[in-house]
């Protein structure tokens, strides 16, 4: 996919393995990507599932994130999985529930410092759950609720990003309410 599709990437498409998601700013240049697409896949010997392709929306989940005109956004099936969590009983919870947690990082402002004392249960491989973990968790569902939408800043505009470091994460401040993408922010 990504061979026959590599003259698109980064213009109007993002592939990922078998999964394809078109963006335009029009419905007429919509028609055009996706007949450019058509062929490119028909050229290959590449087919489409018509059954699992969503044509012309402004909105759709692709690869657990609902991508919309407005922004990337958090799937509310997971972030509900992640609400409804019961307190690790163990190394493996532990390590379940922050794998999950994790993958929508980017939508919590300072998630590594929150996080840490979760991390440190199991630090010294065994499982000691604590106070601090207990808060911690409690901080990380309450903010997986609130999470906000990503979305690139308009550049024509002037806006700054300040950035402060710890011994356990990385936290970015956005004064203007202004959430930049995670591929715009370099650590």
């Amino acid at each position: 996919m990504t061979q026959v599709l590599r003259p698109f990437m980064g213009n109007f498409i993002v592939v990922y393995f078998d999964d394809i998601l078109i963006y335009s700013r029009t419905k007429e240049e919509h028609v055009i990507h996706l007949s450019q697409i058509c062929q490119a896949l028909r050229k290959d010997s590449l087919y489409a599932n018509l059954k699992k392709c969503t044509f012309m929306t402004d909105r759709v989940i692709f690869l657990d994130f609902i991508v919309s005109s407005e922004g990337v956004s958090t799937d509310p099936k997971k972030v509900s999985a992640i609400v409804s969590w019961s307190v690790p009983q163990s190394i493996h919870d532990i390590r379940s529930f922050n794998g999950l947690a994790t993958f929508y990082r980017r939508f919590i402002c300072g998630f590594s410092t929150i996080v840490a004392p979760i991390t440190d249960c199991i630090r010294k491989g065994s499982f000691e759950w604590t106070k601090a973990a207990t808060k911690a968790f409690e901080e990380i569902k309450i903010r997986m609720t609130e999470a906000s939408v990503l979305r690139l800043p308009d550049f024509s505009k002037v806006f700054e990003v300040l950035c402060d470091a710890s011994r356990v994460g990385i936290v970015v401040y956005y004064p203007k309410k202004i959430t930049l993408l995670p591929s715009l922010v370099r650590s």
